[in-house]
């Protein structure tokens, strides 16, 4: 009597077709954003019932959906609404940069302040505030952003065109490891010139831009809410029209040509986004160190995905700095910037990540 083998049956996640676009349908990932979204929310009606007198979060819910007095609306609406959107904003634009630079690099320590990027991009602003000694008003709402934004486009580009040589299978290019390299010396370049400006600035200019460096939120401009939404905006219509991309730039070289992915162009596309993103986002607050570094591993392993999750990493960013406002008003007996809060929880974790790439490359 002979018996036949009955095939394996593996259960095969249900697809979710709208128009031309088809997604598979996780409800675990699914189930996982809407609650960063809902943390994010909760963070925020936090973050703006903080103040000189702190207010209960069904007040600020109730101004926020058009309730409230007049003396409560002006407080919520114009004093601190702008500082909590202008949080939000930041850490998105820091969060999706971030996760567009380690996708492409394939590299958990490639994020813009890791490049040098941030770095180069405080440098156009900090120029500004220095040559203007103008920290608010239409110098520091327009030009700080376009010297950031030109000074972070430079810096990358002078670290990408250093990076181009031949790889060991005879292609050209620009490599994740090449990059890598010498966006750590770039930024020390960048920080060597900042200090310079700072030092060779007035003692009223450098503070001020000191006070700027440290990524704070205290003297949030309404004005740069604008460019700063532009920005974020531009760089999530790039990131999701170049999601098949990204997920193509994973499996390899060879595997990404033979899908007729243009590599070069398509890296140098997603680069200049993430680009614009950090650097925009640098000129609004400051330089807020390790967000972009941090936010799209932590979605990463929250989401379980292969790799860095750009809506995961725009949330987990924008949480970060939103929470990180929130601790330096209510933990610390201190106003601290933003900047320290998200700096002294992200030397720890770049530490974890190095010694965690130590063991990966030990074991292979």
């Amino acid at each position: 009597m002979t018996t036949t083998e009955q095939p394996v049956l593996h259960k095969v996640r249900p697809a979710v077709r709208i128009g031309p676009i088809s997604l598979v349908w996780r409800p675990a990932m699914v189930s996982i954003v809407v609650a960063l979204t809902a943390l994010l929310f909760a963070a925020f009606c936090w973050d703006v019932a903080q103040g000189d007198s702190a207010m209960p979060l069904s007040r600020v819910l109730d101004v926020l959906t058009g309730g409230g007095t007049r003396s409560q609306r002006f407080i919520i609406l114009e004093s601190r609404l702008p500082r909590a959107l202008t949080a939000v904003l930041v850490g998105a634009a820091l969060g999706l940069s971030g996760a567009l630079t380690q996708s492409i690099l394939h590299n958990p320590l490639a994020s813009p302040d890791m490049l040098g990027i941030t770095t180069g991009a405080s440098v156009g602003a900090v120029a500004v505030i220095v040559g203007t000694g103008a920290t608010t008003g239409t110098a520091a709402a327009v030009g700080a952003p376009l010297a950031a934004l030109a000074c972070g486009l430079l810096t990358a580009t002078v670290i990408y065109v250093l990076a181009w040589g031949r790889g060991r299978t005879g292609d050209t290019g620009a490599t994740g490891l090449r990059l890598v390299l010498l966006g750590v010396g770039v930024n020390a370049v960048m920080a060597a010139l900042l200090s310079w400006l700072v030092a060779r600035a007035s003692l009223v200019d450098a503070m001020r831009a000191q006070q700027w460096l440290t990524g704070s939120l205290n003297a949030v401009d309404k004005a740069k809410l604008v460019p700063t939404a532009l920005a974020l905006a531009l760089v999530i219509v790039v990131a999701v029209g170049s999601a098949r991309t990204l997920a193509a730039l994973r499996l390899g070289t060879d595997t990404t040509r033979a899908l007729g992915v243009r590599i070069q162009s398509q890296q140098a596309l997603l680069i200049g986004a993430a680009v614009i993103a950090a650097s925009v986002a640098t000129a609004a607050v400051g330089p807020i160190a390790f967000v972009a570094l941090a936010a799209p591993q932590i979605a990463r392993r929250l989401l379980r995905t292969p790799g860095e999750p750009l809506i995961g990493s725009t949330l987990v960013g924008a949480l970060a700095v939103v929470a990180a406002d929130v601790a330096s008003r209510t933990v610390f007996p201190v106003d601290l910037p933003a900047g320290i809060v998200t700096a002294a929880f992200g030397g720890p974790f770049l530490l974890y990540l190095l010694v965690r790439t130590n063991r990966k490359a030990t074991l292979t």
